[in-house]
């Protein structure tokens, strides 16, 4: 039997597993005429940019039209999975 701080920790990897592919769809999508303006785009809209608005903040697009911060983003969400992996154990 596992113990309970095992399962948390699992929970929590699966969540930011989760979100991180959310957040890969959402980029991908910006790719695909319309697909940002459907309900589906819309929707993962609302659960993605209050995860990425504030790293837009912070990093400005490069030449004012390639934004890199989704991908500062990604590299966030890594090291969150890695320190749930450092304080619950995998």
């Amino acid at each position: 039997m596992k113990h309970p701080m095992q399962f948390i920790g699992q929970i929590l990897l699966m969540a930011i597993n989760v979100y991180t592919i959310a957040v890969f769809i959402y980029v991908l999508s910006s790719w695909i005429p319309n697909l940002r303006e459907s309900n589906f785009g819309q929707t993962l809209g609302k659960i993605v940019e209050p995860y990425l608005e504030p790293f837009r903040k912070i990093i400005p697009p490069i030449g004012g039209m390639i934004d890199i911060s989704p991908i500062v983003a990604l590299i966030a969400l890594q090291f969150a999975s890695r320190g749930v992996l450092a304080i619950f154990g995998g």
